[in-house]
């Protein structure tokens, strides 16, 4: 049953339910056309009864010269005496009682019903009433032939009988064309779905009009669709972006290479190539370290390794880093003090701030400011420059993969730094924001959860 097609399956059990609402049906047509019948039979017999015993009460010459259409063919009555002889009777009987000795005693205490009764012969419904006439205790029983009754439940069951397949037939092909035209949108989705190729998603499945569950199964699938693609776009230009990234810093460590080789180089030169290639490599490692982080978080957990730490040494190390790049470009690193301790993993925390300060280096200017802030549970972490901030039109997508305000790619950075910085921040179940100081430049911060009151060190898997 489970190998055959849908509609296949609707229609078995389509028909299934009409063949037993016809059985039911027909079930309840004969027994009411039969309770009818009875019911007509036995208002006959009542009445038939009362015009004998009126007639035996008054007529001296009994049943025999009653008027014509008393003893009409399947009609007939009979007198018996308190001894169960027959007393009168009306013409074509035999003198046979129509009642056993128990049936006649029972009709003498009062009216008796015989339902059916009948040897081999005719079927016939029997009515017994006690009656006094000419000074005896007589009992009338009249009778009519079930013969008519019969033949019409007989005719009732012919037809459904006949009737009933075809009518099942014709209501089963009903219900394969309804089901044929019930499964037709899903089968125009399946042939769209069968269309839709990798390289290119997006195709949409055809949605019926009506707003029905077809319906409602089509926009999902169209949701998953719009969202398979999104992620496929973001998979090719993560690719693609990445290919670019590396591309960039091992060419210029190619380049330096085959100058340091082609001619001789003084020291003060070489140690400039060197040093180009040093930073190229550092660039090369942060980005590796990056997209690290981020396929980490594509799979969809991040491992944390929480600690708790004073956010001061956090900091004062980062800047400590970066000292020597902020003093070679003219530049200087301020860090407010803080007794904050904080419950992170420590070395996504400096990967984070170590991507701020880099931003703050590469695309601000003057003097960098890293301060802190208590905000409920939270301590918020904030890095000022003194800059032109960012480009309205780049701040909304700042903190998105491979982002930069500089489109054409023509300066440093990968535009992941924003990125990670998020991440980071998400994974510690806080936030990250950018916005430019009224001052001039950009404030970028984000958010770690403070220390408990009793500090406990744990590992955990936090899911981003």
């Amino acid at each position: 049953m489970s190998r055959l097609p849908l509609r296949t399956r609707l229609t078995l059990v389509f028909a299934g339910a009409m063949a037993l609402v016809l059985a039911a049906t027909g079930f309840v047509l004969v027994n009411r056309l039969a309770s009818s019948l009875d019911h007509t039979v036995d208002q006959g017999l009542r009445a038939r009864a009362a015009d004998v015993s009126a007639l035996v009460q008054q007529a001296d010459s009994g049943l025999r010269s009653a008027p014509r259409g008393t003893a009409e063919r399947g009609d007939f009555a009979q007198v018996l005496d308190s001894r169960g002889r027959v007393f009168d009777q009306t013409p074509g009987l035999d003198q046979e009682r129509l009642l056993t000795l128990a049936q006649l005693r029972s009709a003498r205490r009062g009216s008796l019903l015989v339902p059916r009764t009948g040897d081999g012969g005719e079927a016939v419904r029997l009515l017994a009433t006690p009656v006094n006439a000419q000074g005896q205790k007589l009992v009338v029983v009249v009778g009519a032939s079930l013969a008519g009754r019969d033949q019409a439940l007989f005719d009732l069951r012919k037809e459904l009988l006949l009737g009933g397949p075809f009518a099942l037939l014709f209501a089963s092909l009903i219900g394969y064309f309804v089901a044929g035209a019930a499964l037709r949108p899903v089968e125009r989705m399946r042939s769209r779905a069968d269309a839709i190729s990798a390289r290119d998603l997006s195709e949409r499945l055809p949605v019926p009009r009506a707003r029905d569950e077809i319906s409602a199964l089509g926009n999902t699938l169209n949701q998953l669709l719009g969202r398979i693609e999104t992620v496929r776009t973001r998979e090719r230009r993560f690719v693609a972006d990445a290919s670019h990234e590396l591309r960039t810093p091992l060419a210029l460590v190619r380049a330096e290479v085959e100058l340091a080789l082609e001619s001789p180089r003084t020291e003060a030169s070489l140690e400039a190539a060197l040093r180009s290639v040093g930073e190229e490599a550092d660039r090369l490692s942060q980005l590796a370290e990056d997209l690290l982080l981020l396929a980490r978080v594509d799979e969809g957990v991040l491992t944390l390794r929480p600690e708790t730490i004073g956010l001061g040494e956090v900091i004062g190390g980062i800047a400590t880093r970066f000292e020597r790049r902020a003093r070679d470009a003219g530049r200087r690193i301020d860090v407010d003090e803080t007794r904050l301790v904080v419950d992170v993993d420590r070395p996504r925390l400096e990967q984070a701030l170590g991507n701020l300060i880099e931003n703050a280096l590469r695309h601000g200017s003057g003097t960098i400011r890293v301060t802190t802030v208590e905000r409920g549970a939270r301590a918020e972490i904030h890095v000022t420059d003194e800059g032109g901030g960012f480009p309205t039109d780049f701040q909304a997508r700042a903190f998105e993969r491979f982002s930069r305000a500089d489109e054409a790619r023509s300066g440093p950075g990968a535009g992941l730094g924003l990125a990670i910085v998020r991440t980071v921040a998400e994974a510690h179940d806080g936030e990250a924001g950018a916005a430019n100081r009224e001052g001039g430049g950009a404030d970028v911060w984000l958010s770690v959860p403070l220390a408990e009151p009793v500090p406990q060190r744990r590992d955990v898997r936090t899911r981003v």
